[in-house]
């Protein structure tokens, strides 16, 4: 497949296949434009089809991902409640493929992720975060709800601490992130994180589905809170 917006690499490894999907607008610090969003999601759902082993997140240049592309939401000011329904569907759709994906994931993390960065680096499975990691759900600071991202938000960090963060709009770092997290423990260091997921691979079937993925009914409380936070997400852009 021929993408402008990201770059695909893979690697063999003892496990498996891994593969590398880096998002790749640095001059717009990486924004999710709407091509960027169609593209991670076809590169997902083909690494899937790929029964890769593990697939890895990353930006291109100093960030991560600096959220949705704010050029296009201004752009968005007269569009029509329809048209605002199926941008925020896109979105969500972005989102859930990753949340579902049928094999570990892990968000490689160097320079800020923010807003919509940080809801990515949130649902991977693993986030590997470099000292100068930021993250942030940003968008109260400009009077945009982040209606669609906190939903994952919630499952993963919990209602207290998503409260926290999405309310108040604050950046915090990689240690601090560490500390936040329930389910994140204090690793001797990136090798070894990287080691553990090389094990974790071979237990994975020949079908390529992980088993350990399979464990986890999220399904149900996932499609709640997104269908809530769709129709709200999609009042705010039509105000």
């Amino acid at each position: 497949m021929n993408f402008t917006t990201i770059l695909v690499n893979d690697r063999n490894v003892s496990g498996g296949l891994v593969r590398t999907i880096t998002l790749n607008r640095p001059e717009r610090r990486n924004a999710l434009s709407p091509e960027m969003q169609a593209e991670l999601i076809a590169a997902m759902e083909q690494a899937a089809r790929d029964r890769c082993r593990v697939l890895v997140l990353t930006g291109a240049g100093e960030a991560f991902c600096s959220g949705l592309d704010l050029a296009v939401l201004r752009s968005m000011t007269d569009a029509s409640e329809t048209d605002h329904r199926a941008h925020a569907a896109n979105v969500a759709r972005m989102f859930r493929t990753l949340y579902e994906l049928p094999l570990p994931t892990i968000a490689a993390v160097r320079g800020p992720a923010i807003a919509g960065g940080t809801g990515l680096a949130t649902i991977c499975d693993f986030t590997l975060a470099t000292t100068t990691a930021k993250f942030g759900f940003t968008e109260a600071r400009i009077g945009f709800v982040p209606a669609l991202v906190s939903a994952f938000a919630v499952l993963q960090m919990g209602d207290k601490r998503a409260r926290d963060l999405l309310l108040t709009a604050r950046i915090f770092d990689a240690e601090e992130a560490l500390r936040l997290s329930e389910e994140l423990e204090d690793r001797q260091g990136r090798a070894d994180s990287l080691r553990a997921l090389g094990e974790m691979a071979h237990l994975h079937g020949e079908d390529g589905r992980p088993l350990a993925r399979a464990y986890y009914g999220r399904a149900r409380a996932l499609y709640e809170e997104l269908g809530f936070a769709l129709t709200a997400q999609t009042m705010v852009l039509a105000l």
